[in-house]
């Protein structure tokens, strides 16, 4: 048994590797993005697997287990909210007790007065990103930890402590995860590593969308020059948990540098001129990076061109996936764009069929093609409607 799954396993991994080579594997690899749905299909709450990730891997490997899937995210319920509840991290709306224990966790946006990081705080920013993140930003973000002005309370301390053995404790299980999924259902795992462009960042953690797009026409430099700040840090980070193998691909969520957030120019000289660096360094260090572009991001498909062949995997969200296909085939794998997320939801299967038909013979025919749904997949998703993408994936992305 043990040899059938690690041979199942290989041979997955071989599809999806070739897949993401833009090479042509023996049928279309299948990876969906399921996040909440794995709570769902595994009997479990949002509550349950945002407050114990070992709740939230059991659900993955459920789903993994129950569905023909060459490679799953090993947690992709990826906000830990036990590490967010030490710290009373404000930017969180925790399941059970912000919102209902059957939704999802929200990212709350602050106010342009309320930003996490003010205006006036570019400059340090910019000088001494460590001291300022330790000083200024987390006492203003956790509500437990006191400034290096204020007492170094009982409560103060213990909140930096369980956050911090919490975080070590979270991030080594993934290799057992990992382990596991390989042996228990044969499933690789499809991601190593994380990354965030610069300008994503600034807007989600410190300034907010709204306090940075006044940035974006009063301080463009200080917006650039903060970029450039986070630029190593944040390269550091994706490298740190990369794949040592090099087979999978890091990971890189993008949603605040796209029209019409921002314009042409603005993606240009900001978003585009501070990522770039990083994915061009993570590819000379032997790893690919999967672009998930959540939302539009057609506009960009010639930017992402810049990039060398075969550095990145484009995921399709709403554009469309056949103008990005004749766009970008010829230089990157794409994944994505197969079923749109509403029609998970409401759909029929017969008609998940259909599309993924269509989809499959558009875009796939000369390999460079992933499976997936268009955005991470909810718990509103009918499981039905996954099983008939998986059904119609295999039966149709057959070389």
């Amino acid at each position: 048994m043990a040899q059938d799954m690690e041979q199942l396993y290989q041979q997955r991994l071989k599809r999806y590797v070739t897949a993401m080579r833009n090479g042509k594997p023996d049928m279309v690899p299948i990876r969906p993005f399921v996040a909440e749905f794995t709570a769902k299909y595994a009997g479990y709450t949002c509550q349950q697997v945002c407050q114990d990730y070992e709740i939230a891997f059991d659900a993955a490997r459920k789903c993994a287990a129950a569905f023909d899937w060459d490679a799953v995210v090993a947690n992709m319920v990826y906000g830990w909210m036990g590490f967010a509840q030490a710290l009373d991290l404000k930017y969180y709306a925790v399941p059970g007790v912000h919102v209902a224990p059957t939704n999802a966790f929200q990212y709350r946006e602050p106010s342009e007065e309320d930003a996490w990081m003010q205006p006036e705080d570019y400059d340090e920013f910019a000088s001494d990103l460590m001291g300022y993140l330790w000083n200024k930003w987390l006492p203003r973000v956790a509500k437990e930890v006191n400034g290096p002005d204020g007492p170094a309370t009982y409560r103060n301390n213990v909140a930096l402590v369980k956050s911090g053995m919490g975080m070590l404790n979270y991030f080594h299980a993934f290799g057992t995860q990992a382990a596991r999924l390989r042996k228990e259902s044969g499933t690789v795992s499809a991601i190593s590593g994380i990354l965030k462009a610069p300008f994503d960042i600034l807007a989600d953690k410190f300034r907010g969308y709204i306090g940075l797009t006044m940035d974006l026409f009063e301080r463009p430099e200080k917006v650039k020059k903060a970029c450039e700040a986070l630029m190593p840090h944040l390269l550091w980070m994706a490298l740190s948990g990369a794949d040592p193998d090099k087979n999978v691909p890091i990971a890189i969520w993008m949603h605040r540098g796209c029209v019409p957030f921002v314009n042409h120019d603005q993606f240009r000289d900001l978003y585009w001129a501070t990522l770039k660096p990083i994915i061009e360094e993570i590819w000379r260090r032997g790893h690919q990076t999967l672009f998930y572009a959540e939302g539009k991001w057609g506009a960009h498909l010639q930017s992402f061109r810049e990039l060398p062949a075969g550095s990145i995997i484009y995921h399709c969200d709403q554009d469309d996936i056949f103008q990005v296909h004749r766009e970008l085939h010829d230089k990157f794998a794409i994944s994505g764009g197969g079923v749109p997320n509403y029609m998970l939801q409401i759909g029929k299967p017969q008609q998940i069929r259909e599309y993924v038909k269509k989809v499959i013979e558009g875009v796939a025919k000369d390999g460079g093609y992933i499976m997936d749904a268009s955005a991470i997949v909810q718990d509103d998703a009918k499981t039905e409607n996954i099983q008939a993408m998986t059904d119609a994936a295999r039966e149709y992305g057959q070389y």
